[in-house]
């Protein structure tokens, strides 16, 4: 719930610009100014800035200066507080009823149904942020301590480092409610008259608290012998530490991209496959968990935590104790795979990460990769209007595995009818994109079954 409110103040404050939702609200306060963070890998459904958090902030990789000034010192506090702070505000509510009689010889059906939805938040926000001119003063100030292990393990693995240099953040304690709500009931009459009526409703809540960091910007560094430099316009190419010095939006490109990073687990044991499916189906269910594999897992490819595969979780510990006792060779290779699955199911919302194990469980992963495949064949990134798909891939043996999949399609964007027409909103390719590469491996599990 938390990323859902997040990535909405972010679509409706800076639509277009550089401005990154935080993720998780366990990890908000490694998302504020002069805090570091790195760039996640890049995959063709999370094209926009992506960061992980490092547990550190400049200040603790910066040599001491003269006078020894507090980078606290940094924050802007002069000028009009008020101008730094404003609400946000969303309302959705939405009521759907529904109405059918039949009538055949002596037997007479009548079904009725109703479902709404309601969901808002009203938020005061506030913008805390270093202005860029007081980082360019520091850098000539205070140089970089080059023999701390967490730059030195940067250097080794050539990664990218980024500052935090602007956060949103709550001004006062927040809340955001989501509820649904469905109601039907059945009579039918033969020579008796039966009744049965039913209701299903579902809450949701999150309290956020004052201070917390829903958004922030980030500029990327470059070090230099000790030296440090802003990089303002920076490129994919560009590398943090200077040396002493597939076209995206493209169904055959995410094809590449996906086999590229998951074909590894086409070629497990089946031991070691089964230890892989009850770690991914649990890690689905437990945001906890999904957190510890993702952290583990970043471990190994950052190369800072390989010899530490070790967990209290039941649910995980059989995997890591394979990972930890394979070759460094086929580590890498699955830790990569593992990440990139883990990358685009952290794309999805919670409630399809469910649907998608009850597709699972009734085993129509198949066919639902199929269809969404089938919607990416389409140029969803810039299509106006609606288009068609194969009604086929819309036909299963329940109706209930039809609307479960409707459903789930629908959370990424796009809007499918029994027939097969669809409509796709504003900006679904990446969401669709991270369904696809999701089904993909998911795909694998269900044929492992």
């Amino acid at each position: 719930m938390f990323k859902k409110v997040t990535q909405s103040i972010v679509n409706q404050i800076d639509p277009r610009g550089d401005l990154v939702p935080v993720h998780s609200i366990l990890d908000h306060e490694h998302f504020r100014p002069l805090c570091l963070v790195r760039r996640k890998r890049k995959a063709i459904f999370h094209p926009s800035p992506y960061y992980r958090q490092t547990w550190y902030r400049l200040d603790d990789v910066l040599l001491p200066g003269e006078g020894d000034r507090s980078t606290e010192s940094l924050f802007c506090n002069g000028g009009n507080q008020d101008s730094r702070r404003f609400t946000v505000k969303k309302s959705v509510s939405d009521r759907v009823d529904g109405n059918l009689s039949l009538c055949v010889d002596s037997t007479s059906v009548e079904l009725k149904g109703a479902a709404s939805l309601s969901k808002g938040w009203s938020i005061k926000l506030e913008k805390n942020h270093v202005p860029v001119p007081k980082l360019e003063a520091l850098k000539t100030e205070r140089k970089i301590n080059e023999n701390h292990s967490f730059i030195q393990q940067l250097k080794k693995t050539r990664q990218n480092l980024y500052v935090v240099h602007e956060s949103i953040e709550t001004s006062e304690e927040a809340s955001y409610e989501e509820s649904t709500k469905a109601e039907g009931s059945f009579m039918t009459q033969l020579y008796a008259k039966f009744c049965a009526q039913g209701t299903r409703e579902n809450k949701q809540s999150i309290t956020i608290p004052k201070g917390c960091t829903l958004a922030f910007r980030a500029i990327q560094l470059a070090i230099i012998d000790g030296s440090w430099d802003l990089e303002y316009f920076s490129k994919e190419s560009t590398s943090t530490f200077v040396s002493d010095g597939i076209s995206q939006g493209k169904l055959g490109a995410l094809e590449v991209e996906v086999k590229k990073n998951c074909q590894i687990l086409s070629k497990l044991s089946p031991d070691l496959f089964v230890i892989f499916s009850k770690a991914i189906k649990a890690v689905m269910r437990d945001r906890n968990l999904f957190q510890e594999l993702t952290q583990k897992m970043e471990a190994v490819l950052d190369e800072t935590g390989s010899d530490e595969l070790k967990t209290e979780s039941p649910d995980l510990k059989d995997l890591l104790s394979s990972l930890q006792y394979s070759s460094r060779h086929l580590l890498l290779k699955l830790a990569g795979a593992i990440t990139y699955t883990l990358d685009a199911l952290d794309e999805l919302m919670e409630d399809q990460l469910l649907l998608l194990l009850e597709s699972l469980e009734d085993k129509i992963v198949s066919q639902q990769l199929k269809l969404v495949e089938s919607i990416l064949e389409h140029d969803i990134e810039h299509m106006k209007g609606g288009f068609s798909v194969d009604a086929s891939l819309l036909s299963f043996s329940q109706e209930k595995e039809q609307k479960l999949t409707i459903a789930m399609v629908e959370m990424s964007g796009v809007k499918l009818q029994k027939d097969g027409s669809a409509v796709c909103m504003e900006e679904a390719f990446s969401a669709v994109a991270a369904l696809y590469a999701s089904l993909y491996v998911l795909n694998l599990l269900s044929n492992s079954d």
